[in-house]
């Protein structure tokens, strides 16, 4: 705990700890970093609010059930880990953490899109696969993420309003519930994605390639592997 008061960073990881540890509490204006994956908790305490200068909290591989609503005082976070707990919903007031640039929600039990990651505008990665998701809001236009996961849920229509997305590279979709006549033209042919994945859905994936707009698409994914190379 010495080291941690100096160093600003704890890593409690794989402690098979089921409560959270309530010594932190004598450093917790002080951590940066803290890492508490691969334990038992079940619950977060309401003094989490007391880690005022967090930027980095990894909480993977855990038992929790939902986060307090306390979490959305650490306005430093820049990478909040989640994934691989039990969680079926995300606190809209999270939609106070400016700062996140990572968050990562995979293989949770999350049955609707997190709407207030629509509001983050530093937020680069948002991972949500394997979750119980089946739709996304209607108007994604305003996420800021350069890379989106949700593969491997059971989204049924892929919103044309992904294309105004103004930052997204990345989209994966894999194992999803797509027909192919719910694969966007307007993604498609007017979006910023480079890289689009959409393998597992409810086609072949060659009928993809006669799509129309698919041609866009195509010459996006060609430049930057150009460029890659």
């Amino acid at each position: 705990m010495d080291t941690a008061d100096k160093t600003g960073a704890l890593c409690f990881s794989h402690k098979k700890l089921d409560k959270f540890p309530v010594a932190l509490q004598k450093v917790s204006g002080k951590l940066r970093n803290l890492d508490l994956s691969h334990n038992q908790l079940t619950t977060l305490p309401p003094w989490i609010e007391s880690f005022t200068q967090l930027r980095n909290l990894h909480l993977n591989d855990n038992r929790l059930k939902a986060l307090p609503n306390e979490l959305a005082a650490l306005v430093k976070l820049e990478s909040l880990h989640v994934e691989r707990n039990h969680l079926t919903a995300l606190p809209e007031s999270l939609a106070q953490l400016k700062n996140l640039k990572e968050l990562g929600a995979a293989q949770n039990r999350l049955g609707q899109f997190p709407a207030f990651t629509l509001t983050l505008k530093k937020l680069d990665t948002l991972n949500l696969a394997q979750n119980a998701l089946v739709a996304l809001p209607a108007d994604m236009s305003s996420l800021a993420v350069l890379e989106l996961d949700l593969n491997q849920n059971q989204i049924t229509v892929m919103p044309d309003t992904l294309a105004r997305c103004p930052r997204l590279k990345t989209l994966r979709m894999e194992e999803n519930c797509l027909p192919l006549t719910e694969v966007s033209e307007m993604v498609l042919a007017q979006s910023s994605i480079s890289s689009l994945s959409l393998s597992g859905n409810l086609f072949n994936d060659k009928k993809l390639a006669d799509q129309p707009g698919y041609d866009k698409y195509l010459e996006r994914y060609t430049a930057i592997r150009r460029k890659l190379d």
